[in-house]
């Protein structure tokens, strides 16, 4: 049951009901799990002494404990109207915070110690926060200093004794051998993406404490993550019926009874989960491409996965984000759980906005420098090699581009050391820190590449399997301290940055003229303040380019090469708009280069290949040019993806099969067009040829002309 939260005329009433409540009584029905009846209990106090700061703050501490932070943080907030100097409200919000990986955490705890120096739960909290940031030498000395308030702090000796754990060692003088304590071990292993040793610390904790339902939860979520989903139902349907209903819980739940509706298909690449009703249309993308990624990165780090990669895709961005923290409103496009990925399908985004393909060759990434590293790998490091990896190993038109938070950083000068990169992921102090710390890491790694060669990058990988934080391996392998680094990896992204870094204000002043001048129709002036400041910012490939404003002013003026070059420009700077894409092969067709135009087309697959016209004609195009096995493919696409027009869809699949040899497969293909329509006679043509040809043994390309 979920408690609600009710004021006023509610609180008078239970007063009434319940006038000899007492704080000890209210904390023994919450010590016993009694929800309802606890909350029922503070409701009745608050009625009775409303201007008790510390009610509140217990109250809320009850709703946190329960899984409601909203609920708790009103409360907390209303403590500190009361009494603005409740140091136990700031610890409860810095709680809060600290559980969405705010940085406002550290400032709240501080805040909370500055009032009562003795305070603990705030204590422990910067210790727990610095080891989160990667820094190991505060989170040892916040550790103490709360050890010197209580010699046994469990949380204090938790985050110790993971600082051990995370070093591989079995034993810890740390261990604090308490439920509490195995579960923040079980959060610093997860949250280092090693999830069979967080989850063994998270079933230590239950072992001991069955009723601690937060660290069971945990276990249900990180066991869903692994892809062992009955025992996950199991753990979070016992969190579930023991009045323990948190976000990340309820949302699993249903998450799992979702996943019933998914079909999973194994093949040499590995497995692939994907919603039935799109499963036939995606499949044959996605398999290609994890195909062809595995290869890749088995060569590149030279290290072969022997476990199969599941790759999971979900329609419903939403059912992503449960998947990937339990609860909504993830930005993040992809996940990866060790061999386990999990991401968006091109169907639940906006066309243009998610290019798929780049975002699994990213995740897949991960799945090589975990293993290789046994997941010691600092976490900016394997987001940096990711980025990397999306334009290096991949294709270099994919990636994302730089965008104006990263130009803004460089120029203030705010990318972080290398040292503490890990920060900008973990506890970032704006929300466009993450987007440049990403930028950030894939740059190092390509300056790194660059300058010392791949193979140091291995070494690296190597130096982190092995134990060695960030600052000593770039002491051992780039020769250098890491401040001389970051020195001169600063001049390294200024000198490739300058021009839009210094140009971008007038160049968005001057885009917003040229908007203008295209609603007049000044089709000139578009071109001519175009052309001079395109190359300004030339990343810049979003809605309302540059490259869009010429393509189509040049279009205007019935110059159709012009217009087409801006495309190909668009094309090459990664540009994603599929209709900007689709007006390009259009173009290039019409100019007589089909092959081009196919190639178009086909960039749209790895975008958004929702579009049955796109296949249609992609796969006419490939017919003409030979390439019957990527006209099957196409056509197969329309044919699986509710054509408007069945009839055609599959009669067009047939010819395509007919034109390759496969008999067998194009008369189930022309006999499923005549049972959508009977008398279609392209299709009537077709069986008679099929029969023809079958009969007299004529090879199908000479009874097609």
């Amino acid at each position: 049951m979920r408690i609600a939260l009710h004021l006023g005329a509610a609180i008078l009433l239970a007063a009434a009901a319940l006038p000899g409540q007492t704080l000890e009584q209210a904390e023994s029905l919450w010590k016993a799990r009694r929800f309802f009846d606890a909350n029922e209990a503070f409701k009745a106090l608050v009625a009775k002494e409303p201007t008790n700061a510390d009610y509140k703050v217990r109250w809320g501490r009850l709703f946190l404990d329960h899984g409601q932070p909203s609920d708790a943080s009103d409360l907390f907030k209303e403590a500190l109207e009361l009494k603005q100097d409740c140091a136990s409200a700031y610890v409860g919000l810095a709680l809060i915070a600290a559980d969405s990986f705010e940085s406002s955490a550290a400032e709240l705890a501080h805040k909370a110690l500055e009032i009562d120096p003795k305070l603990l739960e705030a204590q422990e909290l910067l210790a727990r926060l610095a080891l989160e940031d990667g820094d190991e030498a505060k989170a040892t000395e916040e550790s103490r200093k709360a050890l010197q308030l209580n010699p046994n702090s469990v949380q204090a000796k938790a985050v110790l004794a993971s600082m051990d754990f995370l070093a591989d060692k079995k034993d810890s003088p740390w261990d604090p051998r308490e439920a509490r304590g195995y579960e923040t071990a079980g959060h610093f292993l997860v949250m280092n993406r090693r999830y069979d040793e967080g989850i063994a610390f998270y079933r230590k904790a239950i072992a001991l404490d069955p009723q601690l339902y937060g660290a069971r939860s945990q276990l249900g979520i990180n066991l869903m993550r692994m892809g062992q989903d009955e025992e996950a139902y199991k753990q979070l349907e016992t969190c579930f019926q023991n009045d323990f209903q948190d976000a990340a819980t309820r949302n699993s739940l249903k998450l799992l009874e979702t996943l019933q509706k998914f079909d999973t298909f194994s093949s040499a690449s590995g497995m692939l989960k994907m919603d039935r009703k799109e499963a036939a249309l995606l499949r044959p993308y996605f398999e290609s491409e994890m195909e062809r990624a595995i290869d890749a990165y088995q060569k590149k780090y030279q290290i072969k996965i022997d476990k199969p990669i599941r790759v999971e895709v979900y329609p419903n961005h939403e059912d992503f984000a449960v998947r990937t923290l339990g609860v909504p409103g993830l930005g993040a496009l992809g996940v990866t759980f060790g061999q386990t990925i999990a991401m968006d399908s091109p169907s639940g985004r906006k066309p243009g906005d998610f290019h798929w393909a780049s975002t699994l060759w990213h995740e897949m990434s991960h799945v090589f420098t975990l293993t290789l590293t046994n997941s010691h790998v600092p976490r900016w490091f394997t987001e940096g090699l990711a980025v990397h990896d999306e334009t290096a190993s991949a294709n270099p038109e994919w990636g994302d581009r730089m965008g104006h938070e990263v130009l803004m950083a460089i120029k203030e000068k705010t990318l972080l050391p290398i040292a503490e990169l890990d920060r900008g992921f973990v506890h970032p102090k704006t929300p466009m820190q993450v987007s440049v710390s990403y930028f950030q890491g894939g740059r190092i790694c390509d300056y790194i590449t660059e300058k010392f060669g791949w193979n140091t990058i291995l070494a690296m990988l190597h130096d982190f399997r092995a134990g060695e934080d960030t600052a000593d391996v770039v002491r051992k392998e780039l020769k250098m301290e890491p401040a001389e680094f970051d020195k001169q990896f600063l001049a390294y992204v200024e000198a490739a940055a300058k021009t839009p870094v210094e140009n971008f204000e007038n160049w968005a002043k001057q885009l917003k003229a040229i908007n203008e001048l295209w609603k007049a129709k000044d089709y000139d002036g578009v071109i001519r303040d175009g052309k001079a400041i395109r190359d300004l910012y030339p990343d810049y490939v979003e809605a309302g380019s540059v490259y869009e404003f010429l393509a189509n002013a040049y279009l205007a003026k019935g110059d159709r090469a012009a217009s087409t070059a801006e495309l190909v420009r668009y094309e090459k700077a990664g540009g994603r708009d599929p209709e900007m894409l689709k007006q390009l092969a259009k173009q290039l067709e019409a100019a007589g280069d089909k092959k081009e135009a196919a190639a178009a087309l086909d960039r749209i697959n790895y975008i958004y290949p929702m579009d049955n016209a796109q296949h249609t004609e992609l796969g006419s195009l490939w017919m003409e040019q030979g390439n019957l096995k990527g006209a099957i493919r196409e056509f197969r696409a329309t044919a699986n993806h509710n054509p408007l027009d069945p009839a055609e869809a599959h009669y067009l699949l047939a010819q395509a099969y007919y034109q390759n040899h496969e008999r067998e497969q194009a008369q189930d293909e022309v006999l499923t067009a005549l049972e959508a329509a009977p008398a279609y006679r392209p299709a009537q043509k077709l069986l008679l040829e099929l029969s023809a040809s079958e009969e007299v043994g004529t090879p199908p390309e000479n009874v097609n002309k």
